[in-house]
């Protein structure tokens, strides 16, 4: 008999309770924080101002890039997508070159002699940082998967955290519509 109250109790505590959260407007954002972290990635917000080596060993972060639009790729060496985009994305610098852009491309291979080899052999332009597994710049833009494209303005704030791919015609067609590029 007293397990069948605690039971009843129970149930009744677990609805009650589920009511009083879902009458609330703040419990989906409380619940996952996915409402919050969409609201940090939308257009205008601050973007993370990270800091990682380049294949020169030099440190640069995103206020060395001030003034200009900072186009980000982040990919991997052993990604196969990640690497069917390199000739779009070299194509697209040629293009934009002597504009306020910046084509920054971000590895986060574990390995850093992988990533330098590949660097160097595939004679690959740009800014090219070694983040490894860069935990700080996959949980601010929510990065599941890579490639992954992020577009931020001359003040370092976010243009598009889920910009298109360098293959993609519309990739061109945003960055050559950018105010003052």
């Amino acid at each position: 008999m007293f397990c069948k109250k605690v039971h009843v109790l129970g149930f009744l505590f677990v609805f009650l309770f589920g009511l009083l959260l879902v009458g609330n407007p703040v419990f989906p954002k409380m619940i996952s924080g996915i409402e919050i972290q969409k609201e940090r990635l939308k257009a205008g917000c601050p973007a993370l101002n990270f800091r990682y080596k380049d294949n020169k060993g030099r440190w640069v972060g995103l206020k060395d890039f001030k003034g200009k639009y900072v186009y980000i790729d982040i990919w991997a060496t052993w990604c196969g997508p990640c690497k069917a985009e390199i000739p779009y994305l070299k194509q697209l610098e040629k293009e934009m070159k002597g504009k306020k852009i910046v084509f920054v491309s971000m590895s986060c291979d574990e390995d850093k002699a992988v990533w330098e080899k590949y660097v160097k052999e595939e004679r690959l332009s740009g800014v090219q940082l070694w983040m490894g597994k860069g935990k700080d710049m996959k949980d601010f833009y929510q990065i599941q998967s890579v490639p992954r494209f992020i577009l931020l303005d001359k003040k370092g704030d976010i243009v598009d955290a889920f910009m298109t791919r360098p293959s993609d015609e519309k990739t061109k067609e945003t960055l050559i519509k950018l105010k003052g590029i």
